[in-house]
């Protein structure tokens, strides 16, 4: 079931813009109720930033997993989710999210950046100056994927087995997925499992300047430690989020930004710092369209009364265009400042990754444009046919 009624999510027009449809939802409400009245669930959809964040903010209203049915024959999937730090709630949450900052708290982040600096020279000086380069497939692709292996110590090598398996997973965060993205899923989840508590017996015996030989390592003030399946769905989690989002990200954003040759020029004059103009490239088209959250207690949010069990989808994209709170927010304005967009989440679930994703993305944007200022779209970039996760197939671009 959509959890957002009066819509097709899968409709050319919405994918290509869902913009104008959010902002009349956002002027029917802030917080509006979706019933599709088969399932007897109530489901509600919050619109404005203020509802959006509302909700991500109430511990009341948290990630509360259900498994996917047929849960049997989707076992492998959701055990990777069942142990995921995204998927659960105080306790268990407060002791994963302390092991996790624990074992990045060592310095992994600064760690990466001579390394995303070398992985961007050299992705760049790979790319054909003589005819037009898709820069998702050459350059936007490949990085997080380099990225969360050798922050993770794991071969560069499997990048194109990791970013498959990934994208078959993340695949089933849609709506209404049908029986081969399930199938390919539960393979990939099997197949990743595999691959990641291999790494963390070769760890075990030889540690090294890793995350995961951290991770392993890593005991709490209690003595409590992340159990093996916690360790796999938690790399899991890293390359999933790291990629899927830092793609989306870029490709959303550089488009915006070629699309507007007005505010490329103030980024590569250096009128704008990079740092400031990618939280806008966040902002204006969001690369996570839809999260939910499930209440655990009668909650009341915007003057409604969410029930115990009901499920609230906050749409960030719409949240991130609320004019409320962003002064011409339609506008895609490089300069923004100050710009509190959700890009990252808000209040117990705030993207961990997010000083990691904001160096890459960084890095991975300031090197192209000093090495092509004159970066060009050469034709009309196909977009991803997904609504929750936007982004773009391919984005074609002259490099001079």
């Amino acid at each position: 079931m959509s959890p957002v009624v009066g819509a097709d999510l899968a409709s050319p027009q919405l994918l290509d813009d869902p913009y104008p449809w959010l902002a009349e939802l956002r002027a029917t409400g802030p917080l509006l109720r979706a019933d599709d009245g088969t399932d007897g669930e109530g489901r509600w959809v919050a619109t404005t930033h203020a509802a959006v964040s509302a909700v991500l903010r109430d511990r009341r209203l948290g990630r509360l997993w259900s498994d996917v049915e047929p849960a049997e024959s989707m076992e492998p999937f959701n055990t990777l989710h069942r142990h995921q730090l995204m998927e659960n709630e105080p306790p268990e949450h407060t002791r994963m999210r302390r092991l996790l900052a624990g074992a990045f708290g060592r310095g992994h982040v600064e760690r990466m950046r001579p390394r995303i600096e070398e992985l961007a020279e050299s992705l760049l000086d790979d790319l054909p100056e003589d005819a037009p380069v898709d820069i998702l497939a050459s350059y936007a692709e490949p990085m997080p994927v380099f990225v969360i292996a050798d922050l993770l110590g794991v071969p560069r090598a499997d990048h194109v087995r990791l970013r498959d398996w990934s994208q078959a997973i993340v695949h089933m965060y849609e709506q209404g997925v049908d029986d081969d993205v399930k199938r390919a899923a539960v393979t990939a989840s099997e197949e990743f499992a595999a691959y990641v508590r291999d790494v963390i017996e070769r760890r075990r015996r030889e540690p090294g300047e890793d995350l995961v030989t951290d991770l392993v390592a890593e005991v709490d003030s209690t003595g409590a430690r992340l159990s093996d399946d916690e360790l796999v769905a938690t790399v899991v989690l890293l390359l999933n989020a790291g990629h899927e989002a830092s793609v989306n990200t870029f490709g959303n954003g550089i488009h915006a930004l070629l699309s507007r040759p007005e505010q490329l020029a103030r980024v590569t004059s250096g009128d704008v710092p990079v740092a400031t103009a990618l939280e806008e490239l966040i902002r204006f088209d969001a690369p996570l369209q839809m999260f939910e959250r499930t209440a655990s207690v009668d909650v009341e949010i915007a003057g409604e009364t969410v029930r115990a069990g009901e499920t609230v989808a906050c749409l960030m994209g719409s949240a991130n265009r609320d004019a409320e709170v962003f002064e011409n927010a339609d506008a895609f304005d490089v300069g923004r400042d100050p710009n509190p967009h959700v890009g990252f989440g808000m209040g117990l679930h705030f993207c961990l990754g997010a000083p990691l994703a904001r160096l890459e993305l960084q890095i991975t944007l300031r090197r192209l444009l000093e090495r092509y200022p004159r970066l060009a779209l050469t034709g009309r970039a196909p977009r991803r046919p997904t609504w929750v996760l936007r982004g773009f197939e391919s984005i074609e671009v002259a490099l001079t």
